[in-house]
C-alpha cells in the first residue's frame, strides 16, 4: 500500500472517530437537557394539583373572612346547568377559576364570548426550582416591564383563548387589573403549549389589564 493511500485511510479513520466523538458528545447534550426539563418540572401534575387545591381552600377561608379582593368564579362552560329532579348540583375546585383583583374599574359593562377585547397580560406558572416566581411563558409587552405609557395592549377574541380566561374577561370590567388563577383542566389540559415552553397539567397564572371591548375589533381603543 502507497504512502498516500495509507495517509487516506487515517485520515478517515481519524474524521469518523471524530464524528463519532461528536455525535456522543450531541447525545450528552440531549440527555442532560431532557434531564434538566424533567427535574424542573418533576411530579409536575401532582404539584399543581396540590398547588389548586391549597389555593381554593385559602381562597374560601379569605372570602368568608370578608377579603373581597379574592374570588371563586365557575367556569363560564357550566352556566345554565339546572339538576334533574331531587338532584343537586355539585362542582369541583378545578370547574373554577380564582382571581385577586388588584384595581377595579367604575364601568359595570363585561365582554360577552363573541366580543374582542383588549389587554395586557403576562402568563406565567406556578414556582418551580429555578424559576421561583414562576416561569413566565407569554406577555404582550416587548420590555422587560410593563410600562402604561408605552406598552401596546393586544387584542384577540375572548371566545379564541382558554376557557379559564374567557371566564374571567367575561366578568371584567374595563380598567380592571386582576390577577387570575387557571387550573389545568381550564388551561391547556394535558398537553403541551406554547411551543413546549408550557408543561403538560400546567396551573397558569396571568396578569390581565382590560383596556377596552366592542363587537367589532377594529372598533378597539388602545388607551
Amino acid at each position: 500500500m502507497t504512502k498516500t493511500i495509507k495517509t487516506f485511510f487515517r485520515h478517515v479513520i481519524s474524521m469518523l472517530c471524530l464524528g463519532g466523538l461528536l455525535l456522543t458528545s450531541m447525545s450528552i447534550v440531549s440527555c442532560s437537557e431532557d434531564k434538566d426539563d424533567v427535574e424542573e418540572f418533576a411530579n409536575w401534575k401532582a404539584t399543581n394539583e396540590n398547588y389548586w387545591n391549597k389555593l381554593y381552600t385559602t381562597t374560601e377561608q379569605k372570602i368568608k373572612g370578608g377579603d373581597t379582593s379574592w374570588k371563586i368564579i365557575k367556569n363560564y362552560t357550566l352556566d345554565g346547568q339546572h339538576a334533574v329532579g331531587n338532584a343537586q348540583l355539585s362542582y369541583k375546585p378545578e370547574n373554577h377559576i380564582i382571581v385577586h383583583v388588584l384595581e377595579s374599574g367604575s364601568e359595570t359593562k363585561s365582554p360577552l364570548l363573541t366580543d374582542y377585547a383588549s389587554v395586557h397580560y403576562m402568563g406565567r406558572l406556578i414556582p418551580s426550582t429555578t424559576y421561583t416566581a414562576g416561569l413566565i411563558f407569554d406577555k404582550s409587552w416587548s420590555s422587560n416591564t410593563f410600562n402604561a405609557l408605552t406598552s401596546r395592549p393586544t387584542h384577540f377574541e375572548v371566545r379564541g383563548v382558554v376557557d379559564g380566561f374567557a371566564t374571567a374577561l367575561q366578568q371584567m370590567h374595563r380598567g380592571d387589573h386582576w390577577v387570575i388563577y387557571i387550573p389545568y383542566q381550564l388551561g391547556y389540559g394535558a398537553v403541551k403549549a406554547g411551543g413546549g415552553t408550557i408543561p403538560a397539567y400546567s396551573t397558569l397564572i396571568f396578569d390581565v389589564r382590560l383596556v377596552d371591548f366592542a363587537h367589532v375589533e377594529k372598533n378597539l381603543k388602545d388607551k
